[in-house]
């Protein structure tokens, strides 16, 4: 492309005397490879008819880039459409997959030096995973996918909730309402039950102008803060419990993170900032709370960060936390994934780290809502009342259901094709939108689905099988048939630089499945094991294909199965 895109320039500097930015895009395989509408652009300025302008170009253009483009058209009002030679083409993948960092093709060498943190998926202890949190797990999963293949060291660190007056209400709903036998019996969903229950006896209190289990509540966090044994013997219980569920379910998910630095962790330094903070005039007292003014970086709610009795805010751990990863680790990026609900307190927190003299790396990737399909057709999030909310029980109803539509493979097949279908159908569209669990779409095989692409690969992995061990290239092959299949390889490096800068990964999901089908398209029309030329082509064709098949899905999070 920045051939063409040169050539074009060069060749309007010539015809008009005047300086140009051309950019390509791929158009309809019908009317070539790619199209400019620097015709258009070009037809005001000179005062000239667009067609003309564009048919001067495509004269041109073949014999300036002769053996590279084949033909040059205009349609429409002054567009111009650009097909290239296809073993041309064929040789700069040949040379780009030869060539490619670390032997994977579409890998880049970019990031080596630097070092990015992504904080993924930032649960809360003494609850069990929920649903809520899966697009935190994917989503950052893949972000950390992502920037290792783009040559980063990655630390990763699931940011624990596991401080603050949540602590409280679990130590007093323990001890109002179950037992260390019970606890013993029920691990995190009876942490789950007490908390419901003393949520709604707090509420119940507040109706009824009372204060005692309140006041309890707030004690029990002042202890764990004073380092009160008992304070710290329960969050340690709690954690324990916690972090066993946790482990289970991001296992079946696939993922993990080096470090579990929870706001426990912080909450003592925390506390320092803040009184370094008010001493150095950057912080103020407002009503008994401590306080930062954010107006000059155009956020005129001032962001708390100590509360009016002294406790803890999320806003204290986390300036201690931007401290703590900055001095260790020195970060050119942080990339923290959480609800849209928290984009807000993100921006404060952006600029009270810049106000308070730390570098700007924060990237804060927020997410919309997950949604299911009601039986009256109707969308709408996922409620115990409709569905599930619990995410163990998401993956045993998506396992069950690959089970059931597998008809081959063994259970870490199915295991593979089930994440596989909950996992892309979080990629199928924006990040920042919410995200629909259509049971019979996500395991479409037929459709824009995870399991669509999975199959693509596994069936290029069953022909490779079956191959001469010896194929080898053939110089004069044409590569004709397999045009459009090299063009949609060729997008896939660029399409990673892409996403290394905007993390639209969406964008990588559907590119995947646009190459299963255009593979599908290949299968239909060309002979492949029975062919009579290049075939050690063809074989090579197909390897670079499951390759970034393979490597695509994994950025994502998602394996391939063996069979399918």
């Amino acid at each position: 492309m920045q051939i063409i895109e040169q050539a074009i320039q060069a060749i309007c500097q010539e015809l008009y005397d005047t300086a140009v930015s051309v950019q390509l895009a791929r158009t309809d395989p019908e009317f070539g490879d790619f199209a400019t509408n620097i015709a258009l652009q070009l037809a005001k300025p000179l005062g000239q008819n667009p067609r003309q302008i564009a048919q001067s170009i495509a004269d041109q253009l073949p014999a300036d880039l002769e053996g590279i483009v084949t033909d040059a058209t205009v349609a429409g009002p002054g567009f111009i459409n650009i097909r290239v030679s296809s073993s041309y083409a064929s040789g700069v993948l040949v040379k780009a997959v030869a060539e490619a960092p670390f032997k994977i093709y579409g890998a880049s060498d970019s990031g080596l030096g630097q070092t990015v943190l992504c904080e993924f998926p930032c649960t809360n202890i003494a609850k069990p995973f929920s649903v809520g949190h899966i697009r935190s797990a994917v989503q950052g999963w893949a972000v950390h996918q992502l920037m290792r293949l783009m040559g980063y060291t990655v630390i990763t660190d699931n940011h624990l909730g596991d401080y603050g007056t949540s602590f409280g209400k679990w130590v007093v709903g323990f001890l109002q309402y179950s037992s260390q036998e019970q606890l013993a019996k029920d691990g995190i969903y009876e942490l789950s039950r007490v908390y419901i229950a003393i949520t709604q006896a707090l509420k119940d209190e507040t109706a009824a102008d009372g204060h005692e289990l309140a006041d309890e509540v707030q004690d029990w966090l002042k202890r764990l803060e004073a380092g009160d044994p008992q304070a710290i013997a329960y969050s340690s219980q709690f954690k324990e419990i916690s972090l066993k569920h946790l482990h289970t379910v991001m296992d079946r998910l696939g993922i993990s993170t080096e470090f579990e630095l929870g706001e426990s962790f912080y909450i003592a330094r925390g506390q320092e900032l803040v009184n370094e903070l008010v001493t150095k005039g950057i912080a103020r007292e407002s009503e008994g709370a401590i306080v930062v003014d954010l107006d000059e970086y155009g956020i005129k709610t001032p962001i708390i960060i100590r509360k009016a009795n002294g406790a803890a805010l999320y806003a204290t751990s986390d300036l201690a936390t931007i401290e703590y990863r900055q001095t260790t680790w020195h970060p050119f990026k942080v990339f923290i994934h959480t609800g849209q609900e928290q984009a807000f307190y993100f921006r404060q927190l952006k600029a009270l780290a810049l106000k308070c003299g730390y570098e700007d790396v924060i990237v804060h990737l927020w997410h919309g809502l997950v949604e299911q399909k009601h039986e009256d057709g109707s969308r709408g999030k996922m409620s115990s009342r409709q569905g599930v909310v619990l995410l163990e029980d998401l993956l045993d109803k998506a396992e069950a259901k690959a089970t059931e539509l597998m008809k081959e493979g063994d259970s870490d097949d199915s295991h593979a094709v089930a994440m596989g279908a909950i996992k892309f159908a979080d990629f199928t569209g924006n990040r920042t939108n919410s995200t629909l669990f259509d049971w019979e779409t996500i395991f479409n095989v037929q459709g824009f689905s995870g399991p669509a692409v999975q199959y693509a690969a596994v069936r290029i992995a069953s022909i490779l099988a079956k191959a001469e061990p010896d194929a080898s290239l053939d110089d004069n092959y044409d590569w004709q048939s397999e045009h459009e299949l090299i063009m949609k390889l060729l997008e896939f490096p660029q399409l990673l630089k892409v996403l290394h800068d905007n993390y639209e990964l969406q964008k990588l999901a559907a590119y995947l499945y646009e190459l299963a089908r255009e593979l599908n398209r290949y299968y239909e029309t060309t002979p492949i094991l029975k062919a009579t030329a290049g075939q050690g082509n063809k074989l090579w064709l197909l390897g670079v294909t499951q390759q970034v098949l393979t490597t695509g899905l994994s950025v994502l999070g998602i394996a391939v199965p063996k069979r399918m």
